[in-house]
């Protein structure tokens, strides 16, 4: 019997690949829209979904698809926090992610992001010429990319990854790491955490996000620690950063930019065309631009890192169906 996946969350540019890859034959339901309330009837008469990033896979969507008999609820994402663990453990259903995929797709955005901003003022020398405006301002005298000091907090794969980028460059990497691995050693000296935000000229974030751990921990205090002319790339988690305290130091000429691929409440604005934003401080950085710049989470959104996603949750499909258990399972904290 073919067994049946409901995918959500499906652009048109990735139905070629779905198709492609499809090496166990599962018969896939390939649909657009993320999974929400409104939607969940499309699951019906399916063995499982394959959810992505803010996708709703709450207590009452979870029930109505143990209601249905799916069992399997699996996510092509890292993150796995849209899923209510206790609840499909309460379910007896199952759940497995995509532990991790190619380190350059979010790495390669936030050292993009990360420079567009600090070196040469880029975003802002940019957008005044699409004003019109020519003249040279003194806030566009930049050091060289060489001369910059990098601070990585989370030395794990991306921002290993990202570090390596900056030291080809000649950039001297600092970070910040409970776990030090060896390869990190090699080319990042390692500081405390207040030392990276106090001496940086950009501070990239790559730590996953543990609710009710790590809440914004990026706050006022780190924050206001940084030097006036460095900038904070957050392509991580919203949850780890106080955007209010963000804001108020980019008004304040405390702080010199802020670039992020992630928003607090963001399956209200991504993947939409919005006519109001109700986030005051969304809205706040929206008017800060060209010092703030957002892109609507795709840090993963490269070929490599979409095959890297769909290979390995079809196998952890394959693996799972054959032996009622695999390696990239997920459960709820004890």
């Amino acid at each position: 019997m073919t067994f049946k996946i409901a995918v959500y969350g499906v652009r048109d540019n990735e139905v070629d690949y779905f198709k492609k890859l499809n090496q166990y034959q599962y018969e896939l339901k390939l649909l657009p829209e993320l999974l929400t309330h409104d939607n969940i009837d499309t699951a019906q008469g399916m063995d499982a979904v394959l959810l992505r990033a803010n996708c709703v896979a709450d207590a009452q969507n979870l029930q109505k698809l143990h209601d249905w008999q799916i069992k399997y609820v699996f996510t092509r994402t890292v993150g796995f926090n849209h899923i209510d663990l206790q609840a499909a453990q309460d379910n007896g259903q199952i759940v497995a992610r995509v532990p991790s995929y190619s380190p350059h797709a979010v790495s390669d955005l936030a050292f993009t992001l990360g420079l567009t901003l600090q070196q040469r003022r880029v975003s802002w020398a940019t957008h005044a010429s699409h004003q019109k405006n020519f003249i040279v301002q003194p806030s566009e005298f930049t050091r060289e990319i060489h001369d910059l000091k990098v601070g990585i907090i989370g030395t794990g794969r991306i921002g290993l990854t990202e570090a390596q980028n900056y030291h080809a460059l000649g950039t001297k990497v600092i970070g910040y790491d409970v776990f030090q691995s060896e390869a990190a050693k090699k080319i990042v000296d390692f500081k405390s955490q207040e030392e990276v935000f106090q001496t940086a000229d950009i501070v990239s974030l790559h730590v996953p996000y543990f609710p009710g751990k790590n809440d914004r921990f990026v706050n006022a205090d780190l924050i206001n620690l940084m030097k006036p002319q460095a900038v904070l790339v957050n392509t991580a988690r919203a949850e780890i950063v106080d955007i209010s305290a963000v804001v108020a130091a980019l008004q304040n000429d405390r702080l010199s930019g802020f670039a992020t691929d992630v928003l607090d409440h963001e399956a209200d604005y991504f993947g939409k065309k919005v006519d109001q934003i109700k986030d005051l401080n969304l809205q706040a950085l929206i008017d800060l631009y060209p010092r703030v710049l957002i892109t609507p989470h795709l840090g993963s959104y490269t070929e490599e890192a979409l095959v890297d996603m769909i290979k390995i949750s079809f196998d952890n499909f394959h693996e799972v169906l054959a032996t009622g258990t695999c390696d990239n399972l997920v459960q709820p904290d004890k």
